[in-house]
């Protein structure tokens, strides 16, 4: 099984961080790392029960990017979806989909649960490799922070044997940057319009994340992307045309609040 990581981003209120530290007791969680959090204070050590370990040991960060540093794959909650395939930041996955993808998996796997207020802002969804909503009534669809916690490792906590791949490897969060830069590069080889391209790397991002592929199957791309590079710098450009306007994707607009 990977190594859950439980990311709480900015956490308003104390009662809620040791609820979550409950919630991790009862699934064998332990690593809870929060971001620019709240003071903790009674109310948090009288809320976490039988959990004061997880309380005790939890890290504190300035920013999301610091939290996932060491981290093989990142998982971003959100009550916000889309029905539109082109606002690809918010498309997401069922919990019982990511239990299916990463269940047989090993390596540190990041669960992020934003603001209990605003969810995620966008810069941060845009460091995660998938979304992950959990399917709630349209009438009250935000779920209690602690609650969407015990729900989430309850669902990757079952037993998913027949459709996950046994001892499957996880790329590690320094192999998957790698692959994602080699991208950047190509794109920047190719002359691909630099307006596109920071939405066009995340559409990449987001389509790695939702195939959670292994560290083979990440080398091998990243060698596939790597030689597609020096093969355009060995050209120089010189014979390499720049995209037709016309032919150029259309991505859908969009501010950078959160959910």
């Amino acid at each position: 099984m990977p190594e859950y990581v439980i990311i709480a981003v900015e956490p308003k209120f104390e009662g809620n961080i040791g609820s979550i530290c409950r919630a991790m007791k009862n699934f064998g969680v332990t690593d809870l790392r929060l971001v620019n959090p709240c003071e903790v204070g009674v109310e948090a050590w009288r809320l976490s029960m039988h959990a004061e370990d997880v309380l005790n040991s939890r890290k504190e960060y300035a920013t999301l990017k610091e939290a996932i540093e060491d981290c093989s794959y990142v998982a971003a909650t959100s009550g916000s979806l889309t029905t539109k395939e082109k606002a690809f930041v918010r498309i997401p996955v069922m919990p019982w989909e990511l239990s299916e993808k990463i269940g047989g998996g090993e390596g540190r796997v990041a669960l992020v649960f934003g603001r209990e207020n605003w969810g995620l802002y966008n810069e941060e969804l845009n460091l995660c490799d998938v979304l992950v909503n959990i399917p709630t009534s349209p009438e009250y669809p935000i779920l209690n922070l602690s609650h969407a916690v015990a729900v989430l490792l309850y669902e990757l906590s079952r037993d998913t044997e027949k459709d996950t791949r046994p001892n499957m490897r996880l790329a590690t969060g320094h192999e998957r940057e790698t692959l994602f830069r080699f991208f950047d590069e190509l794109m920047e080889a190719e002359r691909y319009p630099k307006h596109r391209r920071e939405k066009t790397s995340v559409m990449f991002r987001r389509i790695i994340g939702r195939a959670v592929l292994t560290r083979w199957e990440f080398h091998t791309f990243s060698g596939v992307l790597r030689t597609a590079k020096h093969k355009l710098e060995l050209l120089g450009g010189k014979d390499v045309p720049d995209i037709d306007p016309e032919l150029e994707p259309v991505f859908e607009g969009g501010d950078d609040q959160g959910e």
